[in-house]
């Protein structure tokens, strides 16, 4: 976008160098080097004050000697205003009005260069900063962020590990001590689980990755098509409980062929529109209580069949103002760029009028002001009506006015290259310059006045294209940015999500599982396991440092020994299998979750008696095997976070997940290469 400002500013300086270039013999000679030496001022690539004497000897010789028109002096007058010497534009357009005393006109024409030199260089400079500060913003808005979510941590859980540490760390804990280290670590494990929550809440992507992953699981082709901006805020947490029991629902009642999620934004309302062929009936009684919440939040959720004899569930919920934010450099730009609209259109209306009979002063006044309001009715917007007005307004009293009302011709040409493709509005334009070189020539003008005519035509034109664009270009990258902070917070909040859930919710219910087994133990064998319960409270500590933003490494062989030691405790019997090489710590700290969430999985979803842990070397990575038994349904269970926060870890390294199951058995596998490229989020 930013090259885009500046060609489109090289365009219009190219244009008014033009018109000079054809006004005398010695025009090129003299509109080349001033064009030339404007352009590190405008391009920003330098703006030397050397080049100031230069642009002045110059413009006045030309003036002076040359018999070129006073307007040759805007450019020296732009340059003036791009610097501190700025005071001196006055003293140039004084001595300009002082050379062209007798018309004005070409005084007219160096006021409205040098406004037009300055405008469209502060808004290439806010084109510049706005693109300059993206990535700045966004990374400021994750450190506050993280900043946010560490405090809200360390305030509940901080204190809760460190009680548990504490209490863990006594000589020769009583039942008491470690009832009330159960209690802690029972109540941190729920906060965890409910923070995760929280910040999954306002995004709905995880719970598209959930879906996908367990609809692909059952061997059910699906569609996503998202249409949506994150984040969702409380929308998001009821749309994601939609999706979760739709799919659910296909997955449980089996036999679809395909299935279809789709979101989008109409009329400030979120729309979530599931499709299969599979569920057995349209009824909303599938879908229990929801239909009553989404109306309480003022949405609705309606199930229905479409023509095919598809089962589509359709969610609506209103979607949430965003936080109100000033747009400074968006409503800045569209500021200058209407005022500076505003001067050129009266400066060229006032050149029309020097030109025009007396007797015509009034009508001419009354059609240029309609013209002018019509062009600032439509700067954020074209409508060919308005443009079919226009051009009336501007060729109809050409034969009353005559050459006057030739030079707001170019009034048209900007608004048609704004309404039209730009390959059409060329056409459009090219069309405009050639009526108007026909109308001149009926006029009986000479031709080099013919020339002036039909060249200023386009510079207009390309002025008023410019001042408009340029705008719109700057609101195009403020959203860009806005949008990029946007995005940057809700991956930080489902990293943060995903590490709750992964990491320390794990953790935290291994030392609840270690605890509650102490209980039951005599004092030898209790202080066993309150010790290994020690050491897992210190890595809990570790991830909630992760979670808060802080950098986290896992070694998958401690984790298969702890993982061995949990299972244990629990009662099942393990058999651990690794035959894996030396990894990169991105693959291995990845691999170390998803062997943690099996786990956790295992203990929480199965009433497990035998779990298998493998590694094995597959191509050029590792695959992980976890196969546990005593599973009664799969297909009951609602989707689970953790299938979407595995598929998402893995899929930042270009890694698979996928589960099985039958016969009372579940498989969780994972791929993961030994050599990682790059790594997204964790």
């Amino acid at each position: 976008m930013s090259r885009r400002a500046r060609w489109i500013v090289v365009a219009v300086l190219a244009g008014f160098s033009s018109v000079y270039a054809l006004a005398t013999p010695y025009g090129v000679l003299l509109a080349a080097p001033m064009f030339a030496m404007q352009l590190p001022y405008v391009l920003r690539l330098s703006r030397p004050a050397r080049l100031l004497p230069a642009q002045a000897v110059i413009a006045y010789a030309a003036t002076a000697w040359l018999d070129v028109p006073v307007g040759l002096l805007g450019f020296l007058g732009g340059s003036l205003l791009l610097t501190r010497l700025w005071p001196l534009a006055i003293p140039v357009a004084v001595s300009a009005a002082i050379i062209d005393r007798e018309s004005f006109d070409s005084t007219i024409s160096m006021i409205l260069i040098s406004l037009i030199i300055y405008g469209l260089t502060r808004l290439i400079e806010q084109v510049d900063e706005v693109q300059a500060t993206r990535r700045a913003l966004a990374a400021a808005a994750v450190s506050e962020e993280r900043l946010r979510i560490a405090a809200q941590l360390n305030d509940g859980l901080g204190r809760a590990l460190a009680g548990i540490t504490q209490g863990l760390s006594a000589k020769d804990p009583s039942r008491e001590s470690i009832a009330e280290v159960v209690g802690t670590a029972r109540l941190a494990l729920a906060e965890a689980r409910s923070a995760a929550s929280d910040y999954r809440a306002t995004s709905l992507a995880p719970e598209i990755t959930t879906a996908r992953a367990m609809l692909s699981a059952a061997g059910v082709p699906v569609e996503v098509q998202i249409g949506h901006t994150e984040p969702l805020g409380p929308p998001g947490a009821l749309l994601a409980t939609v999706l979760r029991e739709s799919v659910t629902q296909v997955v449980r009642h089996g036999g679809a062929t395909f299935c279809a999620i789709e979101t989008r934004v109409l009329a400030h309302q979120v729309r979530l529109r599931v499709t299969n062929d599979g569920v057995p009936n349209a009824g909303e009684e599938l879908l229990g209580n929801l239909p009553a919440r989404l109306a309480e939040a003022g949405g609705t959720l309606t199930t229905s069949l479409s023509p095919q004899g598809h089962h589509v569930v359709e969610a609506v919920l209103p979607q949430l103002a965003e936080e109100s934010a000033t747009l400074y450099d968006e409503e800045h730009a569209y500021a200058l760029s209407i005022s500076l609209l505003t001067a050129i259109l009266v400066g060229f209306s006032a050149k029309a009028l020097l030109q025009a009979p007396s007797g015509l002063l009034i009508p001419g006044l009354v059609l240029l002001g309609a013209i002018i309001f019509m062009h600032l009715s439509l700067f954020r917007g074209r409508h060919t009506l308005g443009l079919l007005v226009m051009a009336a307004l501007l060729y109809a009293p050409i034969p009353l006015f005559g050459r006057a009302w030739l030079g707001i011709a170019g009034f048209l040409a900007g608004p048609l290259l704004l309404t039209f493709p730009w390959t059409l509005g060329l056409y459009l334009v090219a069309g405009v310059m050639a009526s108007v070189a026909v109308i001149g020539f009926l006029l009986g003008l000479p031709t080099p006045v013919v020339v002036n005519y039909t060249v200023s035509t386009l510079v207009t034109g390309l002025v008023i294209y410019s001042l408009s664009s340029l705008a719109q270009v700057v609101k195009e990258l403020r959203e860009a940015k806005e949008e990029l902070a946007r995005t940057a917070v809700v991956e930080e909040r489902l990293r943060a999500a995903r590490d709750l859930h992964d990491l320390l919710g794990h953790s935290l219910a291994a030392i609840l599982l270690k605890c509650e087994l102490a209980r039951r133990l005599d004092a030898p064998r209790a202080r066993v396991e309150l010790a290994e319960a020690l050491e897992m409270a210190e890595r809990a500590k570790a991830d909630l440092r992760a979670v808060s933003g802080g950098q986290l490494e896992l070694e998958l062989a401690a984790e298969a020994e702890s993982a061995r030691s949990v299972l244990t405790a629990a009662g099942i019997e393990v058999a651990l299998s690794l035959g894996h090489e030396a990894l990169a710590s991105d693959a291995e700290t990845v691999l170390s979750a998803v062997l943690r969430e099996a786990v956790t999985n295992v203990l929480r979803h199965s009433s497990a008696r035998h779990c298998a842990i493998a590694t094995v070397t597959e191509g050029k990575g590792i695959r992980l095997r976890v196969r546990n038994d005593g599973v009664a349904s799969v297909n009951g269970r609602p989707g689970s976070a953790g299938v979407g926060n595995l598929t998402t870890r893995l899929e930042t390294l270009g890694g698979r997940l996928a589960t099985s199951h039958g016969e009372g058995r579940f498989e969780l596998t994972a791929w993961a290469p030994y050599e990682v490229a790059a790594v997204g989020s964790r």
